[in-house]
């Protein structure tokens, strides 16, 4: 049983894995093919079980969040389940171990717990990388001003000002500065 759970490519899973409420979910439907249950039959545990899940673990969607979803998977409006999706964060996932108590679900749980760390640890690492470019852009943006009075100078240094010059040294009171 482990052999195929192990197969599922965190990809697969990744695709399955849905932001609503500002909030990475996974649906009922998706969790109970990746369990090897019916849908109903999660629901019917979850329901049961309603105390383990508050609304920070498991959240019914409303028509608004359906209809988005059905944009972002591409399936019809007409056609599809006839009840209300339940919305599972990280934590619900992990709850459900518990609630469906079958090896399957357990190993399928660590599975989906790996790939909810991977991807915080992917995002954390684009944030730094993130962090360090603005940091370098800043010095770039520093930078550019020293660098354009550089070529200001050098400008200066290869065209000087021609003109009458001035005459070094001491001068007389009644000697005027210039020739």
């Amino acid at each position: 049983m482990s052999k195929k759970i192990a197969v599922i490519p965190d990809q697969v899973l990744m695709k399955k894995i849905f932001i609503v409420r500002n909030q990475k979910v996974m649906l009922d439907t998706d969790l109970a093919g990746l369990y090897g249950v019916e849908t109903k039959q999660l629901k019917r545990a979850v329901k049961r079980n309603a105390e383990r899940f508050p609304k920070d673990f498991m959240f019914e969607l409303n028509s608004k969040e359906i209809a988005n979803l059905r944009c972002q998977i591409g399936t019809s409006s007409w056609g599809g389940a006839r009840y209300i999706p339940m919305a599972f964060t990280e934590q619900g996932i992990a709850m459900l171990s518990s609630v469906l108590n079958s090896e399957r679900a357990i190993l399928m749980n660590i599975h989906i717990i790996r790939v909810f760390t991977r991807m915080r640890e992917m995002l954390l690492t684009h944030k730094d990388i993130l962090l360090q470019l603005k940091q370098l852009e800043r010095k770039v943006t520093n930078q550019d001003g020293d660098i354009k009075l550089i070529f200001e100078y050098l400008k200066e240094l290869l065209n000087p000002k021609t003109g009458p010059m001035r005459k070094i040294g001491f001068r007389r009171k009644d000697e005027s500065t210039i020739d």
